[in-house]
């Protein structure tokens, strides 16, 4: 269903209805560029921290656009033995919808806009029609001020204070007395006649404010005054001969016209807060570039720190999944030799890949994949949620006895929960959303600053002499260099020991002066309020009952993510309750309420991976079944922490026919490879 300005109000109903219903969400978004640096490279140093990419990201990529928002629902039918879809493509734009509404600035690359126009994008409806939005900074602004004209409304006869009768006339500049002459003449022709309404001509600003202070004072009673808009944007006064009890009807519709304006005004922003209030899993594919953008736009700036961000994003996105580290790990590593989207769908077809069992909603329009809608954000959101079902089902055969179809409920894909995909850092996969990030040695890294003439050619001739190597810059000055041999870092760095023209720091050195040069950085400036910045003085905390120190809207939803109620409504909220979970920010799993007396989940916190108890499969098909049922026993049987061949399958991960009733398996969901 493509959405825009025209159609999205009535169809918000149909919106919040897919997404209560959906088992799980997948979503894409469309941008008006990537990166306003040199090139995309600026943001992808191979041995960037977490920290540093984060801190890129929000620096080089913010000031875009998120123009095309695809959410698409998916909602298992067991009668069926397939999932419904509803597919949503939003085409977004900020629209001002009136002098006080924010103004945004963005900008867009040309590689990007150049791209999207050869795959058929309509700008058309993004400018034209796109839905406007505000985010909740922005929203409770407005409402503040709306709240204090309505205030000034109290006058007892329903207008503004500025309109109050006045005991003297308003001074009129000599050069609009002629003007304002003209005026009053007309209006005093207007209650000579049987005429009703007068409508002025075109003026400014300020002569609309003098016109309005002299009839005011001129005609005290017997008159409402309102300024109308062309569809040109030309503004212009608007006469009427009412009485007092009209005049005061009329000025009540106009304020509840500002509050629906409004209202419409958060546009887009609801299905955000909707699909937030829900708790449900969101599938993205390399989703970390959408989730800031979505909580950048929709929610509130992004904070500084990266454990900041990683807290709103709990509020905003209590699970999430992205497809493109499910399908890099194992066991999908070795099965999938491209993990783009469009070779990710193609691929996991193929076997031992099934392709899932798919049925498009009535009324909605049907994707299909043998003619590709890529760079279409709902149709990228909707391939996106096949690729998770397809690898989702594929870790069904390694149960005994296998099944077919996985539950997103299922704690064979907790592992996945919450870990964005990292690209082009070599030894770090995945952002950590609910715990600490992995922590790779880097004890064969070196940090070399050098002239700014430098190229890579005389990097390589520095270091000739240690075998291979690996360059990665940072800026014109300086770059990592990675040694093949660890050994090798010390008589690298004695013989630079006297050097003029260079200098090289172990990695370890280089992340002490960078902490050392960012706690001088924190001593020196003081902390801002909330009032100044809209963050807080105090470190936020890591308990789920932690209000953080976001803005009133988002507050609300810092408490723990919410599961809807038979009937809830998640435009309102009315009928939620709360998921058990205890310290998210702390790395521990989150767990539903049928889950919180099942086994828990033990974080590995040396190595960053999560592990599961040992727990049977139930025979059963059922959905409760399902709801109950634990990923196998972790193992590492050769010190890799490699997936483990499951009984009943053979070594390409095909089933075996095996009789039997269910029992443990040993597998284990993450590899710990050497280099990613």
């Amino acid at each position: 269903m493509e959405l825009t300005r025209r159609n999205f109000k009535e169809s918000l109903g149909t919106v919040y209805e897919a997404i209560q219903e959906a088992d799980f969400l997948a979503i894409d978004g469309e941008f008006s560029g990537i990166s306003d640096g040199p090139n995309v490279s600026a943001l992808t140093n191979g041995l960037d921290t977490p920290e540093e990419r984060y801190t890129k990201l929000k620096k080089h990529s913010m000031d875009f656009l998120l123009f095309q928002f695809g959410l698409c629902t998916f909602k298992y039918d067991h009668s069926k033995s397939k999932y419904i879809i509803k597919p949503f493509n939003f085409y977004v734009f900020p629209k001002p919808f009136n002098r006080s509404s924010p103004d945004i600035k963005f900008i867009c690359q040309s590689s990007s806009i150049d791209f999207l126009a050869s795959q058929g994008f309509d700008f058309n409806k993004v400018f034209c029609h796109g839905i406007p939005y505000l985010n909740q900074d922005e929203e409770v602004q407005l409402r503040e001020q709306t709240e204090e004209r309505r205030n000034q409304h109290a006058n007892g006869v329903g207008t503004p204070s500025f309109l109050s009768p006045s005991k003297s006339p308003a001074h009129v500049p000599e050069e609009h007395k002629d003007f304002i002459s003209r005026v009053v003449q007309k209006v005093e022709a207007l209650l000579s006649n049987a005429d009703k309404s007068l409508d002025l001509d075109p003026c400014t600003g300020f002569q609309r404010k003098l016109i309005y202070q002299t009839l005011n004072w001129k005609f005290p009673k017997g008159l409402h005054i309102e300024t109308v808009e062309t569809e040109k944007k030309e503004r212009f006064i608007q006469v009427s001969k009412v009485d007092d009890e009209e005049r005061r009807r009329r000025e009540q519709q106009k304020l509840e016209k500002e509050q629906e304006e409004l209202n419409d005004a958060v546009g887009f922003s609801r299905v955000i807060h909707a699909i937030s209030k829900s708790g449900k899993l969101v599938v993205g594919h390399n989703m970390l570039l959408d989730v800031m953008h979505t909580i950048h736009q929709f929610y509130c700036p992004l904070p500084e720190d990266l454990q900041d961000f990683k807290e709103v994003t709990m509020c905003v996105f209590p699970r999430l999944l992205d497809t493109k580290l499910m399908s890099s790990t194992q066991p999908f590593k070795e099965l999938i030799t491209n993990t783009s989207l469009a070779e990710l769908e193609k691929q996991l077809k193929e076997s031992p890949f099934k392709c899932p069992q798919v049925e498009t909603a009535d009324s909605f329009p049907s994707y299909d994949t043998a003619q590709e809608q890529l760079h279409e954000a709902g149709y990228d959101a909707y391939i996106t949620g096949l690729c998770f079902i397809s690898m989702t089902n594929y870790l069904g055969s390694f149960l005994t006895p296998p099944k077919g179809h996985i539950s997103v409920r299922s704690k064979l894909i907790e592992p996945f929960f919450n870990k964005l995909f990292l690209m082009r850092i070599i030894d770090i996969p995945y952002l950590n959303i609910t715990g600490p990030d992995l922590q790779p040695k880097r004890d064969h890294v070196l940090y070399v600053t050098f002239p700014k003439e430098w190229k890579t050619s005389d990097l390589y001739q520095l270091f000739s002499a240690f075998g291979n190597i690996q360059v990665s810059w940072i800026d014109d000055t300086s770059a990592f260099v990675s040694l093949s041999q660890t050994d090798q870092v010390q008589i690298a760095m004695n013989t630079s020991r006297y050097a003029e023209s260079y200098k090289i720091q172990t990695y370890a050195e280089y992340v002490k002066a960078r902490q050392h040069e960012k706690d001088k950085q924190k001593q020196n400036q003081p902390h801002k309020s909330w009032a100044e910045d809209g963050w807080t003085k105090s470190h936020y905390t890591s308990t789920a009952s932690s209000t953080f120190g976001y803005t009133r809207g988002l507050r609300k939803r810092c408490m723990s993510p919410a599961q809807p109620e038979e009937g809830g409504d998640p435009a309102s909220g009315d009928g939620w309750s709360h998921l058990s979970y205890a310290d998210v920010a702390g790395g521990k799993k989150l767990k539903t309420d049928e889950e919180a007396n099942s086994e828990a989940v033990e974080s590995k916190t040396s190595e960053g991976w999560l592990k599961t108890g040992d727990v049977s499969e139930s025979s059963g098909s059922s959905p409760e079944a399902e709801q109950a049922q634990s990923s196998p026993e972790v193992v590492d049987t050769e010190g890799t922490g490699g997936w483990q061949q499951a009984p009943g399958t053979n070594k390409k991960g095909h089933k075996k026919k095996k009789k039997g009733a269910g029992v443990s398996s040993s597998s284990t969901l993450f590899e710990v490879p050497e280099v990613w």
